[in-house]
């Protein structure tokens, strides 16, 4: 099978991270076993979702790892002009959810792992696919938890995210935070006896966007990112019952999105002390007045050399001699960070058409990114 006749069975998988991938797993591993692949898998708690690794060639040696995520976006309330989980072809370009984020990767790989196990690899081919991805790469880490046990690791990785096939060797990382503003509920008619804790939570976002101007003026800066600073933002504030009733709860969530020269853990501790003055100028005797946050999710970001040995290889494999940065996460930061694996974020597609209805990839970028994989397996000979 090509990689057009792959991608069209993978996108039939409904795999929304709200939904198990078993059944797109199930069938990946048949196509792996079927050429002769080792496959390993890496079940969640549930035992509803599972990462997978597989490896054509030796076993005994590093090798390349393609890595991509088998879970999507939701499609609902988008307006599709077609079933989005239906492969579609119209002028060039092949509609479906996950076409481009990030099947066409997928799809690409194992056609590449079966041109791969009809040759004698002296290095082998590795290929991990992962769930949970898009809600804060959360799958991936039990894989890597057990890759970090190995004896032999992949010397590189390259994660197939949509980058139109330029390499990017560098992402920020993100750390989602949950805050639970608690104050004291009253009449409103008398605010002297509560604490308003929508007040506290406003106090509290002010000093995030304070942070945030403090950062773009006087943080690091790298001009290679399309915002070349460290972020943060809050996305969500929902507190109190009626109009008169002094609110005595408000929940709000926050994130960063960091450089790598910048701590999200040292920033997130100044809000924290933030919070502890508001909090104490708010209080007033037998009320409560205190926050309580939570780090919901958090990735590191990516920061590969340009001069490594993967950049290197795949700029020169695509053509491209000048590698970019993203403004999306990946699970690069962890293979990297965790596991001390160089790696490059490169895939088909582009990140332009990810997320939304009518999501497509070119049938130019599947034949492109093929070139380039068969490119990598000659290398590994």
């Amino acid at each position: 099978m090509n990689s057009r006749d792959i991608l069209e069975r993978l996108v039939a998988f409904k795999t929304v991270s709200r939904n198990s991938n078993l059944d797109l797993i199930d069938y990946v591993q048949g196509f792996m076993v079927g050429i002769g692949a080792e496959c390993r898998l890496y079940y969640d708690r549930a035992g509803s979702k599972a990462n997978l690794f597989a490896t054509v060639g030796p076993r005994d040696t590093g090798g390349v790892l393609l890595s991509g995520h088998t879970d999507v976006v939701p499609v609902d309330g988008q307006d599709w002009s077609g079933d989005p989980f239906a492969l579609r072809e119209r002028d060039g370009k092949l509609y479906a959810r996950g076409a481009a984020d990030m099947k066409g990767f997928i799809a690409c790989s194992l056609a590449a792992a079966a041109r791969a196990a009809d040759k004698r690899l002296r290095t082998p081919l590795h290929l991990a696919f992962s769930y949970d991805e898009e809600i804060g790469c959360v799958g991936v880490r039990s894989l890597i938890e057990a890759m970090s046990a190995w004896a032999y690791r992949p010397r590189c990785c390259i994660v197939g995210e949509p980058t139109l096939l330029r390499p990017a060797i560098g992402h920020k990382g993100k750390t989602a935070v949950h805050v639970i503003c608690h104050g004291h509920s009253a009449h409103s008619a008398m605010p002297a006896n509560g604490v308003n804790a929508i007040y506290l939570a406003a106090a509290l976002v002010g000093r995030v966007q304070a942070l945030q101007h403090e950062l773009e003026v006087n943080g690091p800066n790298d001009p290679a990112y399309d915002v070349p600073y460290t972020t943060l933002h809050v996305g969500s504030m929902h507190g109190g019952t009626a109009l008169n009733i002094i609110p005595e709860r408000c929940e709000l969530e926050f994130e960063v999105r960091d450089l790598p020269a910048d701590d999200p853990a040292r920033l997130i501790e100044g809000l924290k002390g933030d919070a502890a003055s508001i909090a104490a100028r708010s209080a007033r005797p037998g009320c409560r007045s205190e926050f309580e946050f939570e780090t919901l999710n958090t990735y590191p970001g990516l920061d590969t050399p340009s001069d490594a040995d993967v950049v290197g290889l795949v700029c020169a494999l695509t053509g491209q001699r000048d590698p970019i940065k993203v403004a999306f996460g990946t699970e690069g930061g962890l293979f990297s960070t965790r596991l001390g694996i160089p790696t490059v974020v490169c895939g088909p597609g582009s990140i332009e058409q990810a997320h939304k209805p009518d999501e497509f990839v070119t049938t130019d970028q599947l034949l492109c990114c093929d070139r380039v994989l068969d490119a990598i397996i000659e290398r590994l000979l």
